[in-house]
């Protein structure tokens, strides 16, 4: 599937269903799976998915579409497991582009001689911004 082509095909940003993950990484229809944290359901079905990938011998490079907290999860991630990629998805997007993320978090990761540091804090190393919260849109949802 994927030999037509020079280069390594990526895929799975959205996939959230293990059965479609175990598919995926036993047929190799990609080159390098990408599962993200926030769309698979959180960091535990994220290093299943990454596991599968492994016993198939496929990289994982998940998937992090900007630098909320996606992005800190994702860091993360990527230092729990052996198959890593030797890449890393990371948001250049001017603030503007992505306002609404703008200020959410300190300290925000830094790349540093080319390899973007893991927040080493505690918890997930890094603190929610107090004027962030304040400023944001609250919705409630009802049954």
């Amino acid at each position: 599937m994927t030999e037509a082509l020079s280069l390594d095909v990526a895929g799975g940003e959205q996939d959230w269903d293990l059965r479609v993950w175990r598919e995926v990484t036993e047929s190799r229809v990609v080159d390098v799976v990408q599962p993200d944290v926030c769309y698979i359901g959180g960091l535990t079905r994220a290093l299943r998915v990454a596991a599968l990938a492994r016993e198939a011998g496929l990289p994982c490079t998940p998937h992090a579409a900007n630098q909320s907290l996606v992005l800190v999860f994702t860091l993360h991630l990527l230092s729990a497991i052996e198959n890593r990629g030797p890449y890393v998805e990371f948001s250049v997007e001017p603030d503007e582009y992505y306002s609404w993320q703008t200020g959410m978090y300190e300290p925000r990761p830094e790349v540093v001689d080319g390899v973007l540091q893991v927040p080493d804090g505690s918890g997930w190393g890094i603190e929610i911004s107090e004027a962030w919260l304040a400023r944001a849109e609250r919705r409630t949802s009802a049954v």
